[in-house]
């Protein structure tokens, strides 16, 4: 499992968002560098975003998720095309977790576990 996961729920159906496209950068220098990217599986987790064995570093993380591609192929409307999460990596011994929970025209996250 990667060092860093995540899971993405449909508020709006109370269920797991399945096919969410998921990229993870680093900020590098001022720019930000991918890492990795994948889709979200039937049960809405992305675990493999870093390849096995990678090390995290102290620094900013950001994930960024299609939810515009997500909606869309559901037929439904969104707001944001985007959800961009940006985070700090102060533990890099530690394993991170950042869920989203999603609807059409709002978001929330937090630090999982």
């Amino acid at each position: 499992m990667s060092a860093i996961t995540t899971h993405v729920l449909d508020t709006s159906l109370g269920r797991p968002a399945a096919g969410v496209g998921v990229t993870l950068e680093r900020r590098e220098a001022g720019r930000w560098l991918e890492l990795g990217r994948g889709r979200t599986d039937a049960d809405g987790r992305c675990r493999d975003l870093l390849p096995e064995g990678t090390t995290l570093q102290k620094a900013s993380y950001r994930l960024t998720f299609n939810s515009g591609g997500y909606f869309g192929s559901r037929g439904a409307a969104g707001f944001y095309p985007y959800v961009s999460i940006v985070f700090e990596v102060q533990e890099p011994s530690v394993h991170h977790h950042v869920p989203l929970l999603l609807s059409p025209f709002g978001y929330s996250t937090y630090r999982g576990s």
